[in-house]
């Protein structure tokens, strides 16, 4: 953890192991004022963390963009996020020496990516979704409902924001509602494992929770066979490639990004915007006065949040980024929150402004590997806090929020709330 009066890290060790350390993501200050350092002293730094394998950290907006468009140089595999050397081997002793349990979106390239994109890619553009308006509106309306009932006090993410993403992904994935608080529970062990609210000695391994993913989707693929209905698990269920059908892997793999990124990142970036409008009232009422400024207002809560703090690259061949020769082989990280307070696209970074214009965040990627679900996760984010906003009033922190112990995806894990219902 980076404290407010602690020396910045200097080496390529010191440097590593602050941006592989759960703590510098749960710290209010600590990531900004290390990638701050980095942006201004050393751009692209090649670090070499204990228990990790070395990389390039790739902090500036600009430079990450670049990486991500030039996709033939490149690409995510092997390597796609932070791991360590420990788990990596046992990863690649249970798959007999592939470097992944599964096969998705975010671990293929080029013609692979491009084809498991297409199965489901239309499910997720604006014109289809404008179907789902009046069912996602119900379900805010529910949500709201239950914060109303708890008399002026809850925890917005574990009471409220947690559920409501959930309920969405899970009807359009086709699964239960009974079942959403195991996916709920699977989910934060896939992004939180070394968080002390959730790590233990039943739940530290993540390929036994990536089994108990499968062992779920495996059922509900063949339900979906024998009975297709009218959703994304259907859609999967049936696909084919290439006149063959999906394969096993591909498909529980494909149920599993759907199941946990398409909840997780809302959750996190709802409660954050919360919070950010809870810590800036001029700006939260600036919204209530004008709520026709909701769409930028998301735009910026995904900028201030940025529930996805990396993902990675690996180099095919040597290539120069600003003055730094990265080797064919060496693995860069792409640091979106970095990216999002650049200095050099945002002016006064680190501001909440619902009036930023333009907004240029990378929140969902850049280039090929852009976020399929990011249409869908506005529409929720708008929808909700257009119920929110119009029947709760008079909001004010009641304790001090905590983050959850993650450098992958992250957000906050307790946010004492108290409000007032609208009059």
């Amino acid at each position: 953890m980076l404290a407010q009066n602690e020396a910045l890290p200097r080496t390529a060790r010191e440097i590593g192991n602050a941006i592989t350390a759960t703590s510098t993501y749960t710290e209010r200050g600590a990531y900004d004022r290390l990638f701050t350092h980095l942006r201004q002293t050393d751009p692209v730094a090649f670090v070499e963390p204990d228990g990790f394998a070395p990389f390039w950290a790739v902090t500036k907006h600009a430079d990450i963009q670049e990486v991500e468009r030039t996709k033939d140089v490149f690409i995510n595999a092997p390597r796609i996020l932070l791991r360590s050397i420990a788990v990596d081997e046992q990863i690649k002793k249970v798959t007999g020496g592939r470097p992944f349990l599964r096969r998705n979106l975010t671990n293929l390239d080029g013609v692979e990516h491009s084809k498991l994109r297409r199965l489901t890619q239309s499910w997720f553009m604006p014109s289809r979704l404008q179907a789902l308006e009046a069912d996602l509106r119900q379900l805010a309306k529910v949500y709201v409902d239950r914060m109303v009932a708890m008399d002026g006090q809850c925890d917005f993410i574990r009471d409220v924001a947690s559920w409501y993403p959930l309920r969405v992904i899970m009807r359009i994935l086709g699964v239960p509602a009974e079942d959403e608080p195991k996916m709920l529970q699977l989910t934060q062990q896939i992004f939180g494992p070394d968080d002390p609210d959730i790590k233990t000695e039943k739940n530290a391994d993540i390929i036994a929770t990536v089994n108990t993913f499968f062992d779920y989707f495996r059922v509900l693929t063949e339900d979906r066979r024998k009975n297709p209905t009218d959703d994304v698990a259907t859609v999967i269920a049936q696909a084919e490639i290439d006149g063959e059908p999906i394969g096993d892997l591909e498909a529980l793999s494909y149920y599993i990004l759907v199941a946990t990124a398409g909840h997780d990142t809302t959750s996190s970036t709802t409660a954050g915007g919360m919070l950010a409008l809870v810590e800036n009232p001029d700006q939260l009422a600036l919204l209530k006065a004008e709520p026709e400024r909701l769409p930028a207002a998301i735009e910026e809560m995904l900028r201030w949040v940025t529930p996805v703090t990396h993902f990675f690259r690996t180099a095919t061949e040597d290539y120069e980024l600003r003055g730094k020769r990265i080797r064919a082989g060496d693995s860069l990280m792409m640091c979106y929150p970095s990216a999002n307070r650049d200095e050099d696209v945002f002016e006064d970074p680190f501001r909440f402004d619902i009036t930023r214009s333009p907004n240029k965040h990378i929140s969902f990627g850049y280039g090929p590997h852009v976020c399929l679900g990011q249409h869908l996760a506005k529409m929720e984010i708008r929808i909700f806090f257009e119920e929110l906003l119009s029947r709760v009033d008079g909001f004010e922190l009641d304790g001090e929020p905590q983050w959850l112990a993650s450098n992958f995806v992250g957000g906050l894990k307790r946010f004492p709330l108290r409000f007032s219902v609208a009059a």
